[in-house]
């Protein structure tokens, strides 16, 4: 017999939830006890056990994702116009969502189950008859209705799309989202120089003038306590970049990184950039698996032009990859033609989303989508001969 438990808590996870055969860090609990010691305020975390009799058989990862304006659209500099036109699609999409997976990250980190247990449909049956049990509870216990209910970030090639009667049955749209920037390493690179040789002539070029340009860059991994010690700079550089970006729909809290590092050790890098002794800029990794998974960045803006250092942080990233025998990069999501001149391909995604408030605004979601998820025109670049 197929039932679910929903728990609040990584705390209280039954002890088999490890021990599933899945190799996403992103699922198992030093990852996500980090991530409940440091939640963003609008989302909470329900972690969902899918049983077999006794046996487990599948997680979830379910956020309720509190939505609100000003926390989307935080860029001060828009005119009246499009403030008033991000107002009328907040009015949407404001209120409490439940995403089924992470939103914080690209990719699919919300789902995983034992194929030999349980079907991919009475496992995503069960998922939904969840969503429906939250639903309740949240209405019940804060008297707030869920607005929009959303499974996201699934590559083209996921099979979960075999199930796409399930998400029709229950009302969801099919929406691409932007794409997933990943650079495939080729198995016969063992050093950075053997990527820069793959490289054309323009290319090549630009990568040595952007090593060069931050020649006085001393670069340096952080261990615990000198994150914490440079936790106000290092959080100022992450919103710094995040106050810019178009659209959000959480702010970190000032003390992520410090407890990612505590709780996942050596699967977590933060790497810090310093000229003169002072911090410019960082980047974080985290090592899933096969998977190198870049993580957030910040930098001074004051420096970021003439060291470069967005530039200089993919190659790093690369790098780090190749030296370490990943055979992906996934540079996830946003400035997209850049990660492209690095080598990285975009991959196509797919969300299923629905509005339960009024179902006539199901078709105006891909222009919502769109618009919180602007896909801004790029020219793809091939770097490579």
């Amino acid at each position: 017999m197929i039932h679910f438990k929903i728990y609040k808590s990584v705390t209280d996870l039954p002890d088999t939830w490890d021990a599933l055969p899945t190799n996403d860090l992103f699922l198992k609990t030093p990852f996500l006890k980090a991530l409940e010691h440091s939640c963003p305020k609008n989302i909470s975390t329900n972690y969902i056990g899918i049983f077999k009799d006794n046996s487990l058989v599948g997680i979830a990862i379910i956020q309720r994702v509190k939505l609100y304006l000003d926390d989307v659209f935080r860029n001060p500099t828009d005119n009246a116009l499009k403030r008033l036109t991000k107002a009328l699609i907040a009015s949407v999409v404001k209120g409490n969502a439940l995403i089924v997976g992470n939103l914080m990250h690209t990719g699919q980190h919300g789902l995983y189950y034992n194929s030999k247990m349980i079907s991919q449909t009475l496992f995503l049956d069960t998922i939904f008859k969840v969503i429906d049990a939250l639903s309740i509870q949240i209405k019940k216990e804060d008297n707030k209705r869920v607005r929009m209910i959303c499974f996201k970030d699934y590559f083209e090639t996921d099979n979960i799309h075999q199930n796409q009667h399930l998400f029709t049955k229950n009302k969801l749209y099919k929406l691409q989202v932007q794409p997933n920037m990943v650079l495939d390493i080729i198995p016969s690179w063992s050093s950075s120089q053997d990527y820069v040789l793959a490289l054309s002539k323009k290319y090549r070029s630009r990568y040595k003038s952007a090593l060069k340009k931050a020649t006085n860059v001393i670069k340096k991994e952080l261990d615990l306590n000198e994150i914490n010690t440079a936790s106000k700079d290092i959080y100022s550089f992450y919103k710094n970049v995040s106050d810019n970006a178009k659209v959000n729909s959480f702010v970190l809290d000032k003390r992520h990184f410090f407890y990612l590092k505590k709780e996942l050790d050596q699967d977590f890098r933060l790497f810090g950039y310093y000229l003169n002794d002072q911090l410019i800029g960082f980047y974080t990794l985290i090592l899933n698996n096969n998977q190198l998974e870049t993580y957030f960045l910040g930098y001074n803006p004051d420096f970021q032009s003439k060291y470069q250092l967005y530039l200089n942080m993919l190659y790093d990233m690369l790098d780090f990859a190749i030296t370490n025998g990943f055979k992906k990069v996934v540079y996830a999501r946003t400035a997209m033609e850049i990660k492209s001149s690095v080598g990285a391909k975009p991959n196509a995604m797919s969300i299923y989303i629905k509005h339960t408030d009024n179902f006539i605004l199901n078709p105006t979601l891909k222009y919502i989508v769109n618009t919180l998820n602007p896909a801004s025109k790029w020219e793809e670049r091939h770097p490579f001969k």
